[in-house]
């Protein structure tokens, strides 16, 4: 009989020496991302923060402007009407009534600073500095009891104090790739989609080769992605539209086995738990 377990407490019924890399887990694709001038062009997400973490997502890719050395929440030039301090207000209550959670957060430099005297990397140090307990800055995957209750950093800036969380400076745009150290990252972030079908093979591949491959590997899979509009303007939600039913129905056929982290647009209840009953063998 297979646990029980909720879309707040899912990572709990598992096994604590597990390792973040040897689970399928749910994530959302610039997790901040809730406004747009124009339809299509900004937005990712209908969901708050607070409400992702409240479904089962675990993974956050939360971009960051330095503006008068504080962080604000951007999607490329668009402000997103949130800062820093909101993202980790909502994570910190989170992980403070589900103590057996722990959430991975990318943090990259979106967009450049702007009257800002310090280096990313200094304010993100300064966020850091005023609740380290809540971190975990390790370089190397945790497994789930060393990373419970905490942040842990997946690092797309720059530092001069490494180690500073999983090192994934090294990002190409739009490919898959590898990123070696001492975490090894799978990455496939193919976000430019004039073909749906061509992407929704690649995510395809990208599970089937975490499921085959070491529990070491940290596997994420972008579903996201934009398809070329007219005027040069991208469309997300025409993506979106197509590539999440597929990946649900990828993942109800395959009830069963590690597939990494999904990073997804328009994240929804009904898709993380499909992801999420993977780690548990369910049908």
């Amino acid at each position: 009989m297979a646990p029980s377990y909720t879309g707040r407490g899912w990572m709990g019924a598992l096994d604590g020496g597990t390792l973040l890399s040897a689970l399928s887990i749910p994530g959302s694709h610039d997790s901040g991302a809730l406004h747009e001038p124009l339809r299509g062009t900004s937005r990712c997400q209908n969901l708050a923060i607070a409400e992702q973490l409240a479904i089962g997502v675990r993974y956050l890719d939360i971009r960051c402007r330095n503006v008068d050395n504080l962080f604000k929440i951007y999607h490329g030039r668009v402000s997103q009407l949130l800062n820093f301090e909101d993202v980790l207000t909502a994570c910190t209550s989170f992980l403070s009534e589900n103590a057996t959670e722990c959430i991975i957060m990318s943090v990259k430099q979106e967009t450049a600073p702007a009257r800002s005297t310090r280096s990313f990397d200094e304010t993100f140090d300064w966020y850091v500095a005023k609740d380290p307990k809540r971190w975990q800055l390790g370089g190397k995957i945790p497994t789930l009891k060393e990373a419970a209750a905490k942040i842990v950093l997946l690092r797309q800036f720059p530092t001069t104090n490494s180690p500073k969380g999983i090192d994934a400076t090294n990002w190409p745009v739009n490919a898959t790739f590898t990123i070696d150290g001492e975490a090894n990252l799978r990455i496939q972030d193919d976000y430019i989609v004039p073909d749906t079908s061509a992407k929704i093979a690649a995510i395809k591949r990208h599970y089937r080769e975490a499921a085959a491959a070491r529990d070491d590997a940290l596997y994420l899979n972008f579903t996201s992605g934009y398809k070329p509009g007219s005027l040069g303007l991208p469309d997300i939600t025409f993506v979106a539209d197509r590539i999440n039913p597929a990946v649900a129905d990828f993942f109800a056929a395959n009830p069963r086995g590690r597939f990494g982290i999904s990073v997804i647009d328009f994240v929804e209840e009904a898709l993380c738990a499909l992801i999420i009953a993977t780690n548990f063998g369910e049908s």
